[in-house]
């Protein structure tokens, strides 16, 4: 049995839009903070009080978002409450889940397919039972003993993640040998388990982690070869390429104007077989998108 989230033929790869639920994310954090807030402000049902970072995550404007992006193509929509930036922390259990279940909540009543982006087997199982069918873990299932048996157990689509280190220490000093042999192994191991804990293999996708504990060369070369990992796996393969930071090292690009270079990279990564890409500007990417998917069929003959 394949995948749903393989590509199909003759159609754009699949967009998976990003809604950051934190203070703090390296590319949009803050975006749906409302006003500071003391312990004694009053509260609405639309409003969640972050109490360790004195914001209040606003649940209609994360909502409004994931609505427009679900509307410009998004085909899932990846909502995350704690940063996985370079140099991020993990938060509390009770601070992520204020954060993300009632976004998730509210878009699952409407109809929205939802991806929970955790690395908490709690988060994973209360996101699940909330609406989402898809688990994103930056650890491959590895950061929590019990997500794999959550997984198994709620039979939701996983996401697993290559990424050296964990966000605070990834980008001190990575290194590979060979990084396309080193991501591959490491896919085959989490494979492995998934398998054993009873996790269907048409469950599966796979990310090779860009920007994740990896050198600009580390970026260019798992972009560069998509297809080879396709190959070898035939699974999904999720390409996070958004904004990253080795497009800033290429063209000296800050954070919020490097939708060019995202589109650059998205369309090389769809060509190249990606079946997923994760992105913050759906409108714009989806375009980009939908030219390399056409350009992909054709040298395929599909067109």
């Amino acid at each position: 049995m394949s995948s749903k989230w393989l590509r199909p033929e003759g159609e754009r790869a699949w967009i998976m839009g990003v809604l950051n639920c934190t203070p703090d994310s390296f590319s949009d954090g803050g975006k749906f903070a409302g006003r500071s807030v003391g312990p004694a402000a009053d509260q609405t049902t639309d409003q969640i009080t972050d109490q360790t970072t004195s914001q209040t995550i606003n649940v209609d404007a994360a909502v409004r978002h994931a609505l427009a992006m679900h509307e410009q193509g998004a085909a899932i929509i990846d909502v995350g409450g704690e940063s996985t930036r370079p140099g991020s922390a993990s938060v509390a259990l009770a601070e992520e889940l204020k954060r993300v279940i009632p976004v998730i909540q509210a878009l699952a009543a409407r109809g929205v397919t939802i991806s929970i982006d955790t690395t908490k087997a709690e988060v994973m199982r209360q996101a699940t039972a909330a609406g989402a069918s898809m688990v994103n873990d930056v650890t491959g299932l590895r950061g929590d003993p019990e997500s794999l048996s959550v997984v198994a157990e709620t039979g939701v689509d996983v996401c697993l993640m290559h990424m050296q280190g964990t966000p605070e220490t990834m980008q001190k000093s990575p290194v590979y040998r060979n990084v396309l042999d080193e991501v591959a192994l490491f896919f085959e191991s989490r494979i492995e388990a998934c398998l054993k804990a009873g996790v269907s293999e048409a469950s599966l996708l796979i990310d090779p982690g860009i920007g994740f504990g990896k050198r600009l060369e580390d970026n260019l070369a798992l972009i560069a070869n998509v297809e080879l990992l396709k190959q070898r796996f035939g699974l999904p393969l999720l390409m996070g390429i958004s904004r990253k930071s080795f497009l800033g090292e290429i063209t000296g690009s800050d954070v919020d104007s490097r939708e060019v270079e995202t589109a650059a990279a998205v369309s090389i990564a769809a060509f190249a077989g990606s079946d997923l890409l994760r992105v913050h500007d759906v409108g714009t990417q989806r375009r980009a998108v939908d030219v390399a998917s056409a350009l992909r069929d054709a040298y395929l003959g599909l067109s």
